[in-house]
């Protein structure tokens, strides 16, 4: 039977790991924390420890982008191996991967699936159930890599899949992912918050329930995908000062078109996902 190697066991990599022995995969996994392979040996997520990635046709980086990088630039995997990196950002993984010949056959995914908390123990072997998977490709994509990340996708039970470009994946993470996780952040520094209790419900609750960002691991993508997110951070200051404008100057005309305008653009989108 085939065996997968995932390097990296926190809430990603262990979903992975969990999802794959569930659907009847032999499973090795690595961390560099002991006590996390322990506890995935001993959970059972693991059938064992993955010691050398070249023992491994099929192997899955569920591990930051730098340090994906690094893995994917050594000469360490077996000869035709698949191999896919579940990095939050790709272009810059997909450019070092391709800046010269490699062994081993490269598809770019990214489970859009998670969880406010981090870790093993935050895993769930139901995570990625019906969840959006996103796959970059480009002109060097091995056809058969790809035809094997859509066999795993729809073993694991994966819902939408999406094929595109690196490019075009970071353009389009740096909205629905990157700067949504900049705004909750920011949001709860209002000298407001901790005082709220009795005052808050659903709207605040949405608000700030991924404001917890790990902050080495998300400084590391936005710095990896600058110009997206500084576009969206832009775009997001100068409209909301549209509404700041409309306040400060009393102006219920501006301010209610403004508030229209986006009701508007919330109707589009909830026809479309209806």
């Amino acid at each position: 039977m085939e065996r997968i190697a995932i390097i990296g066991l926190g809430i990603i990599g262990a979903s992975l790991a969990r999802s794959f022995k569930r659907t009847g995969f032999c499973v090795d996994g690595f961390d560099l924390n002991p006590e996390t392979v322990e506890y995935a040996l001993k959970s059972e997520y693991i059938d064992g420890v993955a010691e050398r990635i070249s023992d491994y046709e099929t192997v899955f980086l569920a591990i930051p982008p730098k340090a994906a990088m690094a893995i994917l630039d050594c000469e360490v995997f077996r000869d035709g191996a698949f191999v896919a990196d579940i990095c939050g950002v790709k272009a810059c993984v997909e450019d070092k991967v391709y800046s010269k010949k490699r062994n081993y056959r490269y598809v770019g995914l990214h489970p859009m699936a998670g969880r406010e908390t981090s870790g093993i123990k935050s895993s769930s072997a139901t995570l990625f159930s019906g969840a959006n998977l996103v796959i970059t490709i480009c002109d060097k994509t091995d056809k058969s890599a790809l035809e094997q990340a859509r066999a795993y996708a729809q073993a694991l039970g994966f819902g939408k899949i999406v094929e595109c470009s690196a490019l075009e994946h970071d353009k389009k993470i740096a909205l629905t992912s990157q700067l949504a996780h900049i705004v909750s952040n920011a949001y709860v520094k209002s000298e407001q918050v901790p005082h709220c209790d009795g005052f808050t419900g659903g709207s605040f609750q949405d608000m700030t329930r991924i404001a917890g960002v790990d902050e080495q691991m998300w400084t590391e993508l936005y710095m990896l995908n600058r110009e997206p997110i500084l576009a969206e951070l832009r775009g997001l200051i100068d409209a909301l000062s549209v509404y700041e404008q409309a306040i400060e100057e009393g102006n219920e005309d501006k301010l209610r078109a403004a508030l229209a305008e986006g009701k508007a653009i919330r109707k589009k989108i909830k026809r479309k996902n209806d």
